[in-house]
C-alpha cells in the first residue's frame, strides 16, 4: 500500500481532520497520530504545524503533491493543505510513515 493509498483509506475508514486550522486546534490540545502536509503548504502555517507537533510528540508528514493533489487523494472537491490522523482505521498509514 502506497502513502496516497494508505492517507484515502485513513480518510475513508478512520477518523481524520481536514484543515490546517482544525490540525493546529486539534494538535493544541495533543490530539492525533500523524500529520499529513502538503508541499506548497505556507512557510507561516508549517511552522505552527510542526511546533504544536513537536510539543505533542506527533509525527510530520510532508506529502509530495501540491494541496490541490491532496485534496484529491483524500477524495475531496478541495484543496487540504493539511491533515491530522487521530485514528487510521484500516490504513497501514502510521506503520509506512513512522
Amino acid at each position: 500500500m502506497d502513502i496516497d493509498r494508505g492517507i484515502r483509506v485513513a480518510v475513508d475508514t478512520g477518523n481524520v481532520i481536514l484543515g490546517s486550522k482544525r490540525t493546529i486546534q486539534s494538535l493544541k490540545l495533543g490530539k492525533g497520530k500523524l500529520v499529513v502536509m502538503a508541499s506548497n503548504i505556507p512557510e507561516d502555517l508549517k511552522e505552527d504545524i510542526e511546533y504544536y507537533a513537536k510539543l505533542s510528540e506527533i509525527p510530520v508528514y510532508t506529502h509530495e503533491g501540491t494541496s490541490v493533489e491532496l485534496g484529491s487523494v483524500c477524495g475531496k472537491p478541495f484543496t487540504v493543505g493539511a491533515l491530522l490522523i487521530q485514528d487510521p482505521g484500516d490504513s497501514t498509514i502510521l506503520e509506512m510513515v513512522g
